[in-house]
């Protein structure tokens, strides 16, 4: 390897570092603002409420922002940066940034003024409750504004990577969380219509979120003036990239809607349950498979360019047996921890024992999924690096096909913990879909260390799951303790969980030189 070489690896592995770490302050962070939402709302139809005006900006944010928009914008302006110069980027900029802007204004004033009629689309439970219908209304007009600022925050964010800026757009997201927390436990908490001062913290946090960008692009020299631009011909690329990657992006958002369609359909504090479940089983999936993801997608994309298949299935399986190393674990941990970790996260204030079983039951049924969900994240970059967008696709809408099915199914005998498991079993699905393709066509195969790997595995996961089923055999009340006591309980549980599975790891033959990737 060249001393330049060297040099970039080493600032890649630097910048992936710094986004992992405040990717897990954000996430750490967005904890404690859950928390305070469940000790201030509960699970009251107030909270649905909120949640559902909450979600409904992040679903377009997800579908839009970071998901078709960023892709699209992202390649074309980096080909300005190395083929057009200073000047013709700035020029871009300010195009998409008028004409970003201008479709985005539309957009809030038409959802704003037609809020009653969104709610009912999102969530048709409502229209039995004319007092909660017009709640989220109320909450929405106020937090769709989020949408404008925090897609100009995405196009900023885009423009800072483009330029080897990693370190602010990866601290943006923690602003939510902070806003969130000083709004809740600051005001809420004291106001005589929570929700409606929770709403405007998220408000606040879409234009604090743009305003902390607004120096460093400006360090840059590409604060932007905005200017209407859709003739422009990098703009005309842009929304010619958006409509693919619009389609891809959208499965998975969709998958989401219908679960809160069907849970505003379900008794009071379903929306509420799934939340506070579903934000925990994104804990290590946001983290452990996200960071895996990032960091194997350069090696397979290299190992495809140089038409190296022995390489690239090397790597791909790396991955896997990598992923599986703390996906399995994480699993168990969930599905017999559920209600210790539910109960010590969110059980405070408003919450009740009764929301805490509800909400461990949901999130049981998601630890079903987790290992499924975070393979996920390893088998499509198998054929991203190769420019295949294409069957992820199709794999993706099979996928949301079977979810709605299983939602259908199981929602009426098992309420909000069938939506879950529903979630659990499509992601299966996808996931064995995208590992047939890849086998099939020899971008996978398995290797000697599988073995060993299985090995491994199954004496780790019995040391970890005699030790915490001797825990739950102490049949401790976990919401009749108090906080503190939880926290000593739930400390004490996690950290013997760990040295007991890496010592079943050891113990079965494992070493740091099976972890190591052959690049």
């Amino acid at each position: 390897m060249s001393d330049s070489q060297s040099i970039k690896s080493r600032s890649l592995l630097r910048s992936g570092l710094l986004v992992s770490i405040c990717t897990f302050a954000s996430r750490i962070l967005g904890l404690a603002r859950d928390a305070a939402l469940a000790y201030v709302l509960g699970a009251s139809a107030g909270a649905d409420a909120f949640y559902v005006a909450f979600k409904i900006p992040n679903f377009f944010r997800r579908l839009f922002a970071e998901g078709a928009f960023a892709q699209a914008f992202v390649p074309v302006l980096s080909d300005y940066r190395v083929n057009e110069g200073h000047d013709a980027v700035r020029e871009l900029i300010a195009a998409v940034t008028g004409s970003l802007t201008l479709v985005l204004l539309a957009v809030a004033a038409v959802f704003m003024a037609a809020s009653p009629w969104v709610v009912y689309v999102f969530a048709p439970g409502f229209a039995d409750n004319t007092g909660q219908l017009a709640l989220a209304s109320s909450l929405l007009t106020i937090t769709f504004p989020y949408l404008l600022f925090i897609s100009l925050t995405a196009l900023a964010g885009g423009i800072l990577n483009a330029h080897g800026e990693y370190g602010v757009p990866a601290i943006t997201p923690i602003f939510l969380n902070i806003s969130l927390l000083v709004a809740t436990l600051g005001f809420a908490s004291s106001a005589t219509q929570a929700e409606l001062s929770i709403a405007w913290g998220v408000f606040a946090a879409g234009v604090v979120q743009l305003l902390f960008q607004v120096p460093f692009l400006a360090r840059l020299k590409l604060l932007p003036k905005p200017k209407i631009g859709f003739s422009h011909p990098g703009v005309k690329r842009i929304l010619l990239l958006m409509g693919p990657a619009l389609f891809g992006v959208s499965v998975g958002q969709i998958n989401l809607l219908l679960d809160t369609v069907l849970a505003s359909l379900l008794e009071t504090g379903s929306i509420t349950w799934l939340y506070l479940s579903d934000r925990l089983y994104e804990l290590p999936l946001g983290i452990f498979a996200i960071a895996i993801s990032t960091v194997i997608l350069p090696s397979l994309s290299r190992s495809f360019s140089s038409q190296s298949a022995e390489r690239f299935a090397s790597t791909l399986d790396w991955g896997l047996r990598l992923l599986l190393l703390i996906a399995v674990p994480s699993a168990i941990a969930l599905c017999i921890l559920a209600k210790p970790i539910i109960a010590t996260v969110f059980y405070r204030g408003e919450l009740t024992a009764h929301d805490v079983d509800m909400a461990a039951m949901s999130l049981q049924a998601y630890s079903i999924g987790l290992v499924f969900m975070m393979l996920i994240k390893v088998l499509a970059p198998g054929y991203y690096s190769r420019q295949d967008t294409k069957t992820p696709v199709k794999i993706g809408l099979i996928a949301m096909a079977a979810n709605m099915v299983f939602n259908l199914i199981l929602v009426w005998p098992l309420g909000h913990v069938g939506l879950a498991l529903a979630t659990s079993l499509s992601a299966g699905l996808n996931a064995l879909l995208l590992w047939i393709g890849l086998h099939r066509d020899g971008s996978h195969r398995f290797s000697k260390q599988w073995w060993l790997m299985l090995r491994v595995l199954l004496l780790g996961s019995a040391f970890l799951l005699a030790w915490l089923w001797f825990y739950h055999s102490l049949n401790i009340t976990w919401t009749e303790i108090s906080s503190w006591q939880r926290v000593q309980h739930m400390a004490l549980v996690v950290c013997v969980g760990v040295l007991v599975y890496g010592l079943g790891l050891l113990l079965a033959g494992l070493r740091m030189r099976h972890l190591r990737a052959q690049d």
